[in-house]
C-alpha cells in the first residue's frame, strides 16, 4: 500500500511525540545514582590512564617508541572520556544536588568532614606519575609531539569539566567540602594549574591562561 507524503508527515510527528514523552516519563533518573554511576566510570577511566602511562614510560625507557605513540594516543583518549564522564556526572539540577547529593558526601554518611576525590588512590597515583615523567615530557622525542599534544588538550578538557560541574552546582560561590577558605572553583583553578605544570614542564601553552583559552576555543 502506497503512503501519501502527508500521511508519512503525521507518522514521523506522532512518533516523535510519542517517544519524546517515553523518554521523559522512563529515563528519570535518581540524581544520587547519575552522580555515583558517573563518577565510578571517571574512576574506571582514570585507572585505564594510569596503566596507559605506566606502559608509555616503560616503552620510553626501552626506546620503543611506536609502543610509546600508542599509550600515549590511549592515555588522550582515555583522559577525554574522564571529563565526559564527569560532565554527565552534572546531569540534573543545582537544587537535586544541594538536597539529594551533597549532604551524601558529609558525616554521617562519610567518616571524613572534608571527603574530597582528592582522598582517593587513583589520584595519589595519577600525580605520582605524572611526577615520574615530567623530565620525559621535558625531553620528549618529536615524533611524539602529535600524540602528546593531544594528550595536553584532553587535560585542559578534563580540568574544563570538572570546573563546569563545579561551577554548575555553586562552585564559584563557596567553598568546597575539603577547603571552605576559597571557593571550589579556586581551588580547581590552582590544582589545574600545578598539574599542568607537570605534564606540560616546558609550558608550551604559556601565552595567557591555557584553560581560558581552551574553553574559549571550544
Amino acid at each position: 500500500m502506497e503512503i501519501c507524503h502527508d500521511d508519512q508527515n503525521l507518522y514521523q510527528t506522532n512518533f516523535n511525540h510519542l517517544t519524546k514523552e517515553r523518554f521523559r516519563t522512563t529515563t528519570k533518573v535518581d540524581p544520587q545514582r547519575i552522580w555515583k554511576g558517573f563518577h565510578w566510570s571517571f574512576f574506571i577511566n582514570i585507572q585505564g590512564l594510569i596503566i596507559c602511562l605506566h606502559r608509555f614510560e616503560m616503552s620510553l625507557a626501552v626506546g620503543n617508541i611506536p609502543a610509546a605513540q600508542i599509550e600515549l594516543e590511549a592515555a588522550a583518549q582515555l583522559m577525554m572520556a574522564s571529563g565526559a564522564s564527569m560532565k554527565l556526572a552534572g546531569s540534573f539540577s543545582r537544587q537535586e544536588y544541594e538536597s539529594q547529593v551533597r549532604p551524601t558526601m558529609t558525616p554521617p554518611h562519610v567518616q571524613s568532614n572534608d571527603f574530597s576525590g582528592l582522598m582517593s588512590w587513583e589520584h595519589s597515583w595519577l600525580v605520582k606519575i605524572w611526577k615520574r615523567l615530567q623530565p620525559a615530557f621535558e625531553k620528549l622525542p618529536a615524533t611524539l609531539q602529535p600524540e602528546y599534544d593531544k594528550f595536553v588538550a584532553a587535560y585542559f578538557s578534563l580540568a574544563i569539566a570538572h570546573k563546569a560541574v563545579c561551577e554548575k552546582f555553586g562552585g564559584a560561590e563557596t567553598g568546597s567540602l575539603r577547603c571552605d577558605k576559597s571557593t571550589a572553583v579556586e581551588v580547581l583553578d590552582r590544582f589545574g594549574q600545578n598539574r599542568w605544570r607537570l605534564i606540560d614542564p616546558n609550558l608550551k601553552v604559556s601565552n595567557g591562561c591555557p584553560f581560558q583559552r581552551f574553553e574559549a576555543e571550544n
